[in-house]
């Protein structure tokens, strides 16, 4: 088998990456060891930054379809309703032309992942399930990888999507730095439940001396709830249905014989980890297989997707676009310190030092400071080349819809700028809260280049291969 580029997982990562190399004519090959899809909830939360992803890469509708929003949280002790407990800061209420999707969104990561290969499949892409890597190689004109069956594929790159124990980057020498967020161990489990109402968020406080807290959270979308245990340190977690249901009579007031169905059930100890490095000569991390996280902060899956969103248009641009092999080196030195500032994000909520709001949103995630990042303007505005461009409206356009697509967009420029080519789309203005300049947007919605005048973009654009 053969491929411009090989994506090992179809976790989100893999198969966000999967689409996003379709829509730009790649020949990318997703592997996947398991015979079908992740068949578990554990991703459940999909942060605003995220939904203006799914947004460009087309599956938006299906997600809200999928889904639905976040429902409060009810704290119970001995059968008896104590009051509301708010998951969310204030700050997620805010909606404005800037931000169309200001609200977390709930969908089960089985189900997102099921929307994602729908979309993968509709752009002619494919998954092959069942194959697992278990060895690479690399030369200089691309990467060999072995898989268990004895066959092997052939690529100009790599991809490890292939999560926390990736196989991949064990295989190239990257190693992984962490720590333990929290000795206590888990569960995580989807059960179908009779005796609770689905409009809150149920939540069973540790009794007095203990540690076992319990939540049961209804899946938007589905009949099921999330349910999320925590044990005392050194506990051997029992994980077959009868260990489940004697949890939930154990810690709430139902009965063991309520929890009617235990459709999926896995253990964790959670932590924080950080790949050494992203890259190994053609072989990148992305998602899981780059950094862990604890699932608290509703971080991790939103991570993994725009990993996947940053590298597919740089490995697009080099193997389709002309541009150098070097713009690959931007994907870790861009991501890599998201990651890290992510994973100290997540590890906070997890231990109640920070609340979710403003910062889990992501929406405030940028590279200013990054070599592909360039601002000229003599007196920036609000939004600074290497930041998110917000959406907003020009001329009864909206941008959101302007940018979406594999494409780059230039506003604020004034008739045909002279060197640009005719694939990238050209807006007359910005809107006003920009701020005045020129702003030349990524294909992965950030603003890559601002000027006080169109006067450079044309450089810019040639060494991204346009």
């Amino acid at each position: 088998m053969n491929a411009d580029v090989l994506v090992v997982g179809a976790g989100p990562t893999g198969l966000a990456l999967g689409i996003d190399l379709a829509r730009r004519g790649v020949d990318a090959l997703v592997v996947e060891r398991a015979q079908g899809l992740f068949p578990g909830s554990r991703g459940k939360g999909i942060q605003p930054r995220t939904m203006e992803v799914f947004d460009d890469l087309g599956v938006l509708d299906a997600i809200h379809a999928a889904g639905g929003t976040y429902p409060v949280g009810m704290i119970w002790q001995e059968g008896r309703r104590l009051g509301v407990h708010h998951m969310f800061d204030p700050a997620e209420e805010g909606e404005g032309e800037d931000t169309p999707y200001p609200k977390g969104w709930m969908v089960p990561q089985w189900r997102t992942q099921e929307v994602l290969l729908a979309r993968l499949e509709e752009l002619g892409g494919k998954v092959a399930f069942g194959r697992e890597v278990v060895g690479v190689a690399q030369d200089a004109e691309g990467v060999t990888a072995h898989l268990a069956s004895g066959e092997s594929v052939r690529a100009r790159y790599a991809v490890a999507a292939d999560g926390g124990r990736s196989a991949v980057r064990r295989a190239v020498g990257i190693g992984m730095t962490g720590e333990e967020v929290d000795p206590a161990p888990m569960l995580v489990a989807d059960v179908r439940i009779t005796g609770l109402d689905r409009d809150n968020w149920h939540i069973f406080p540790p009794r007095e001396g203990t540690g076992d807290f319990l939540a049961l959270c209804p899946l938007a979308g589905t009949e099921d709830f999330q349910l999320i245990a925590r044990f005392a340190e050194g506990t051997a977690v029992n994980l077959s249905p009868e260990g489940v249901r004697r949890v939930v009579a154990a810690r709430s007031h139902l009965a063991a014989s309520d929890v009617t169905e235990v459709r999926w059930a896995s253990d964790f100890r959670p932590r924080a980890a950080l790949a050494d490095r992203f890259r190994a000569g053609r072989v990148f991390l992305a998602g899981d297989a780059a950094h862990v996280h604890s699932p608290a902060g509703g971080q991790g899956l939103n991570t993994s997707v725009q990993d996947a969103y940053n590298l597919g248009w740089k490995l697009g641009a080099v193997l389709r676009g002309g541009a150098d092999a070097a713009l690959l080196d931007t994907y870790e030195e861009e991501r890599r310190p998201v990651a890290a500032g992510v994973l100290g994000l997540s590890t906070g909520v997890h231990r109640g030092e920070v609340r979710r709001g403003s910062a889990t949103r992501q929406l405030g995630l940028g590279y200013r400071e990054a070599s592909l990042t360039r601002e000229t303007r003599t007196a920036p505005g609000p939004v600074r080349a290497g930041d998110r461009a917000p959406d907003g409206t020009v001329d009864g356009v909206r941008l959101f819809d302007a940018f979406r697509g594999p494409h780059w967009t230039l506003l604020g420029a004034a008739g045909h700028v002279a060197g640009v080519p005719e694939s990238v789309r050209t807006l007359p203005a910005a809107p006003e809260a920009y701020g005045p300049g020129v702003f030349l947007v990524r294909p992965d919605g950030y603003v890559g280049w601002a000027g006080d005048t169109a006067e450079g973009v044309r450089a810019y654009l040639a060494r991204v291969g346009l």
